[in-house]
C-alpha cells in the first residue's frame, strides 16, 4: 500500500508543521480518504475536507465522528466550473497529489491573511515512472511557484522525493510569522 492509499499524512505536510499556524481553520482539497484531513484535525485545526468521491467523504466523516475530531467533509466537484472556496476563510490550505490549474485563484483567495498553502503534486518527470501520465495532471519544471504567485514561498523543493517526481511548496499570504526560521528543502 502506498503512502497515498494509507492514512499516513503526506511527509511534506508533516515535515513543515512548524511553518503552519498553531491552530485555526484548515481546508484539505481533493482529500481522498482523508489522510491529511485527519492529521490536520488531530493537530487541532477545525478542518474542512473536500473530494468528489461521496463514499470517501462519508467514510472520512464517520471516522472523524468516531474519533471526536473537528472535521467536516463534503463531496464537491472541484472541476465542474467556478469553485468558491470562500474568501479569506482558512488559515491552512492543503493540496497533495492533485492538479487542476483553474483552481489556483480560488485556493489563494481562500487563504486568510497570514494563511499558509501547503501544495505538493507530480511533475512531468513522473510520467516516465508510471502514473499519472496525463500532462494535464503534471507540473512543468518551475511551474508551481508561478501558479501560487503572489504568495510568499517559505519552503520549496522539486525533484525525486520518496520515489516520486514532485514539486512542493509551503507559501504564505502575507503577514506570516513563523515560529521557527523558514527552511528550504
Amino acid at each position: 500500500m502506498s503512502g497515498h492509499d494509507s492514512l499516513t499524512p503526506a511527509a511534506w505536510l508533516v515535515l513543515n508543521r512548524a511553518l503552519l499556524p498553531p491552530s485555526g481553520r484548515a481546508l484539505d482539497v481533493a482529500c481522498g480518504r482523508g489522510r491529511n484531513s485527519l492529521w490536520l484535525a488531530q493537530q487541532g485545526f477545525e478542518t474542512t475536507a473536500l473530494d468528489r468521491d461521496p463514499a470517501a467523504v462519508a467514510g472520512l466523516e464517520a471516522r472523524a465522528r468516531r474519533e471526536g475530531l473537528p472535521l467536516m467533509a463534503r463531496a464537491v466537484d472541484l472541476e465542474g466550473g467556478a469553485v468558491d472556496l470562500g474568501d479569506a476563510r482558512f488559515d491552512v490550505v492543503v493540496v497533495v497529489h492533485y492538479l487542476h490549474r483553474a483552481l489556483f485563484p480560488a485556493l489563494i483567495a481562500a487563504l486568510a491573511p497570514g494563511g499558509v498553502l501547503v501544495y505538493e503534486t507530480f511533475t512531468v518527470a513522473q510520467a516516465a515512472r508510471g502514473r499519472p501520465t496525463n500532462p494535464a495532471f503534471l507540473l512543468e519544471p518551475g511551474e508551481l511557484p508561478r501558479l501560487i504567485a503572489p504568495l510568499e514561498i517559505l519552503a520549496s523543493r522539486e525533484g525525486d522525493f520518496d520515489g516520486r517526481m514532485v514539486s512542493s511548496v509551503v507559501a504564505s499570504r502575507g503577514g506570516f510569522r513563523a515560529p521557527l526560521s523558514p527552511r528550504r528543502q
